[in-house]
């Protein structure tokens, strides 16, 4: 194994207008919002990212030519219900624009969490429900902070708040998990840092059993698993300039957003000695945790971990060995913090490459000839904790022009306690027991991606292409045959589309205007895997919250500002926020610059394996050429030396 880890970038000047952004361009902006004399001594920041330029300005970009930077900043200015979204021209040290929106609010912020942490161990009516349940040292009490839905309760109006669960942990390396304190929810203003509520629907002892997964809880080791190393010798065959990729004939740049994680852009693949478009950006643009029990302590439960946390803000820093494996290289990620200085996770994102089994293979029984090609893929990760699950980022890209983004989620579940023998918690079949006395709510993980496609040029249109059978009659004697539908998605209301696994659904995206050479327009598909859609009835406060989990596709005309599923601000938005909101306009997408969102994700039916921390369940889509090439494009690559001789 090896590593090679990036040279920091904070001082250096973008040679490309996509670069990440450094610290010293955060220090430029922080230092121009100052000099402006809007902010006050209260204001806090929730998002500093870089203002991306048009794409006309990326596709003309050449070498050498001036890079204008330009910062978007989220303030909160105070502890009321509003943000600011300004925009700082770095080279030009101005602020270019300033734009107030009231009743906003924005993801939450780490210092008010800690905050209302506080403020409910001070509070006297949250001791008292403490000491009722007969738990007195505080110092022993985990209290998670959660964003609160929209439920249109009094105390939400005007305000930021949060619902706060709490947990018992004996000791410091306890999971706080396996011991719920059931039935004690605290309603805190965390703009104000003011206990509104302290709610207790009734004491339930805490569950016996610590749930302990560190290695000293769980006994003896195996002994049994010998050595795997994975080892090139002449290194990687990936480079990396900056945060531009080239990999085989892929090449793409990798960035990091603080809501959503990572990002790639402009994506091509080289293809007679030019590098063709497919995707000028991808991302993850939200994702809701919305649970399913009935009772008071968790039916408010649905978390939008992009935009009411953030997939990037609560990136890990990897270590070798352990997330990743191979010959690896690492690039840092340079962020802003709340009180505006820029502060870098290191290691925030790994690049290997690995094999994955034979690419292609015959033997030709006639002519005595055996041809093998091992496939490999070139991976792009990161991993996010956000509270109690871990979800793990997994771009991969093929040989054979295909790519694929594959989530992992693994963590520990958010818990219940029940009373002794209580089989049904709740007395409803929307929870299962895990250990004695501790239970799991049903719950999903939706996840929506935005894939802002330009196969081969930006005049695009997208294709729901159904496998069907044929009738049997005179043009089908044996009622064998069966055929494709190819049904072009011509409107946004047209294109809200939902998966149909007995038909094999795919969504093609094909470029009119180029073709190969069997006269066929160039294209890719979207092939869906795991493909649930919000279970939860979408007049619930989630169903509005979160309409883009309600389908598995929708397709919109680009538009630079519509970037988030939900809508930029889903903390305590009452909903219709987002793609329900721009496509109620019903634009054409015939021919055009098209954005493909597609929700994909897991529906979680809690067992007894996933405790006391869950194994990995994985979630994800491919993207694959048809027609976008001519013949296979993985011919060239050649057979694997010293293990399989070309011709035998």
């Amino acid at each position: 194994m090896a590593i090679d880890t990036a040279a920091s970038e904070s001082t250096m000047r973008p040679t490309h207008p996509l670069e990440a952004l450094t610290a010293a361009e955060i220090e430029t902006a922080m230092a121009v919002l100052r000099e402006d004399g809007r902010l006050t001594d209260a204001a806090r920041f929730a998002y500093f990212g870089l203002d991306e330029p048009p794409k006309d300005v990326v596709a003309g970009f050449a070498a050498g030519d001036p890079v204008e930077r330009r910062v978007r900043v989220v303030i909160v200015p105070g502890p009321a219900a509003d943000v600011v979204e300004g925009v700082v021209d770095v080279g030009g040290r101005a602020v270019q624009s300033w734009h107030e929106l009231p009743g906003m609010r924005p993801a939450m912020l780490f210092e008010e969490s800690f905050n209302a942490i506080v403020a409910l161990n001070e509070s006297p009516e949250w001791q008292a429900a403490l000491a009722q349940r007969g738990i007195t040292d505080q110092s022993k009490v985990q209290i998670d902070p959660w964003p609160p839905g929209s439920f249109g309760l009094a105390l939400e109006e005007g305000r930021r708040i949060s619902r706060c669960l709490a947990y018992y942990r004996e000791t410091d390396t306890d999971n706080g998990y396996a011991r719920p304190i059931e039935g004690l929810v605290g309603f805190v203003d965390v703009g104000r840092g003011e206990v509104l509520e302290v709610a207790d629907h009734g004491v339930v002892p805490l569950p016996p059993e610590r749930g302990g997964y560190l290695r000293d809880d769980v006994g003896p080791m195996r002994d049994d698993l010998k050595p795997i190393e994975i080892t090139q010798p002449e290194g990687p065959s990936f480079t990396v300039d900056g945060n531009l990729v080239r990999w085989q004939r892929w090449s793409l740049r990798v960035a990091m957003d603080p809501y959503e994680g990572l990002v790639l852009h402009t994506i091509g693949y080289e293809d007679d000695g030019r590098v063709r478009p497919i995707l000028h950006r991808a991302s993850v643009s939200e994702m809701v945790v919305p649970y399913g029990h009935t009772g008071p302590m968790h039916n408010w439960k649905n978390a939008f971990d992009a935009g009411e946390w953030g997939l990037g803000r609560m990136a890990n820093s990897l270590t070798l060995g352990c997330d990743c494996v191979g010959v690896v290289h690492y690039l840092d990620v340079t962020f802003g913090n709340e009180r505006g200085d820029p502060y870098t996770i290191e290691n925030a994102i790994c690049m290997h490459e690995e094999d994955y089994s034979i690419l292609w293979k015959h033997v030709d029984l006639h002519g005595g000839t055996t041809e093998v090609r091992r496939q490999r893929r070139l991976v792009i990760s990161s991993i996010a904790t956000v509270g109690n699950y871990e979800y793990g980022f997994y771009w991969y890209f093929y040989l054979d022009g295909s790519m694929q983004l594959e989530v992992k989620l693994t963590g520990v579940m958010s818990t219940m306690a029940v009373a002794e023998g209580d089989g049904a918690p709740n007395g409803a079949g929307n929870a299962e027991l895990v250990a004695p006395q501790l239970a799991a709510p049903y719950h999903q993980h939706l996840f929506n991606v935005r894939l802002d496609f330009d196969v081969d040029g930006t005049a695009n249109t997208v294709y729901e292409v159904d496998s069907v059978p044929e009738p049997g009659g005179p043009d089908n004697p044996l009622a064998n045959a069966f055929t494709t539908e190819a049904t072009p998605l011509a409107t946004e209301k047209r294109a809200q589309r939902v998966v149909d696994p007995a038909r094999s659904r795919v969504w093609k995206i094909v470029n009119p205007e180029t073709h190969n050479h069997l006269g066929e327009p160039v294209g890719y598909k979207l092939v869906p895997a795991s493909t649930p859609t919000l279970l939860a009835s979408p007049e619930s406060s989630v169903g509005r919250r979160a309409a883009f989990a309600t389908r598995n596709l929708w397709v919109t005309p680009y538009r630079p500002d519509e970037r988030r599923a939900a809508g930029d601000y889903p903390n305590q938005n009452s909903g219709g926020d987002g793609l329900p909101r721009w496509t109620a306009a019903d634009r054409s997408i015939v021919d055009t610059d098209v954005v493909v969102w597609h929700t994909f994700g897991v529906t979680h039916i809690p067992r007894p394996e996933d405790w006391p921390v869950m194994p990995v369940e994985s979630t994800g889509f491919l993207l694959a050429p048809v027609g976008f090439f001519d013949r296979n494009p993985a011919l060239d690559v050649p057979p694997s030396p010293d293990h399989c001789d070309e011709g035998t």
